[in-house]
């Protein structure tokens, strides 16, 4: 884990959410202010570098948002904006969280860093109040441009190999993904931890190459296909 840890702290590792899924993200926190009948306690983990976390706080005016990240790099220029920060991870031994005691957490372009997804995910749900939400992000690995790439021999986009380089696609910039998700497959594990009610929203990767983008955008609305998956989960009342 002190491995994984000092590849987060490096300053070239990518930590800021892209535009479009954070804005399906941030459409979902609008829906859910918009029903509240008292202040929400909202808590982003893996906050990175405070990007999402400083739109929560924009989307939510009176309700606290707090960022979480196990990184001391992202956090310092998290708190920089003027976020309130904790330092916390859902791995072992768990979010620094009392049980019940937040009513949404934030986990977008997370799940798919995680050694220990399983365990993550009973971490979020045991911090979580009966009937309260889960805004998840993650890569698609049947995006429509990684079947394309699959039926050509290609390394699918998103997946790696090496924590140092990129082999067999296209990029040069390595994220240190673990875990990949399909639409079924992400469905069933939420399920299957007890989440409820989900809502799936595709979202676009802002990395496809501009004559393609087009395509990507249209393709966001067949999530199964999208490039980016967006999630809506609620743990049960």
């Amino acid at each position: 884990m002190a491995e994984l840890r000092d590849f987060y702290e490096n300053p070239e590792t990518p930590v800021s959410a892209a535009e479009d899924r954070t804005a399906r993200i941030v459409g979902f926190l609008r829906e859910i202010v918009a029903t509240a009948t008292e202040p929400l306690t909202i808590l982003d983990v893996g906050c990175g570098d405070g990007g999402i976390t400083r739109m929560a706080v924009d989307a939510a005016p009176g309700h606290r948002v707090i960022g979480m990240d196990w990184a001391a790099a992202p956090l310092r220029t998290a708190s920089g904006k003027g976020l309130t920060v904790v330092r916390g991870g859902a791995a072992h031994p768990g979010l620094p969280v009392a049980s019940g005691r937040v009513d949404v957490v934030i986990f977008s372009e997370v799940i798919e860093h995680l050694v220990d997804p399983d365990a993550a995910i009973v971490e979020l749900r045991r911090v979580l109040r009966p009937g309260g939400h889960l805004l998840l992000s993650t890569p698609n690995l049947a995006a429509w441009f990684n079947r394309g790439m699959l039926l050509l021999g290609m390394q699918p986009v998103f997946s790696e190999v090496s924590m140092v380089h990129v082999f067999g696609r296209p990029g040069s910039s390595v994220a240190g993904h673990l875990r990949l998700f399909t639409l079924p497959a992400l469905r069933e594990f939420l399920l299957a931890y007890g989440f409820t009610d989900l809502i799936v929203r595709g979202a676009s990767y802002h990395d496809v190459p501009k004559p393609l983008k087009p395509i990507d955008r249209l393709l966001r609305h067949w999530p199964a296909a999208a490039a980016i998956l967006t999630v809506h989960a609620r743990k049960p009342t």
